[in-house]
């Protein structure tokens, strides 16, 4: 997949992974529809985050899944 490009597809797939990475017990509250492509690079820097590290404390998760919160619309 080239996350390089600004998609509303690749949006899709970067929450999808999140998601599923920090098996979110509030994934259905974070749906790809609640994102614009104007968050792009947000999405994708917590993306990375994300994607770097295999374990994560609970301040960590909830750090993110707030950030996330904040980029809803």
């Amino acid at each position: 997949m080239d996350l390089t490009q600004k998609t509303n597809e690749n949006i899709r797939f970067m929450i999808e992974e999140i998601i599923q990475k920090l098996k979110m017990a509030t994934a259905a509250a974070m749906k790809p529809e609640h994102f614009t492509l104007e968050q792009y690079e947000d999405i994708k820097d917590i993306y990375d985050l994300v994607s770097s590290k295999s374990n994560y404390s609970i301040s960590e998760m909830e750090a993110i899944v707030k950030e996330l919160g904040d980029l809803r619309k």
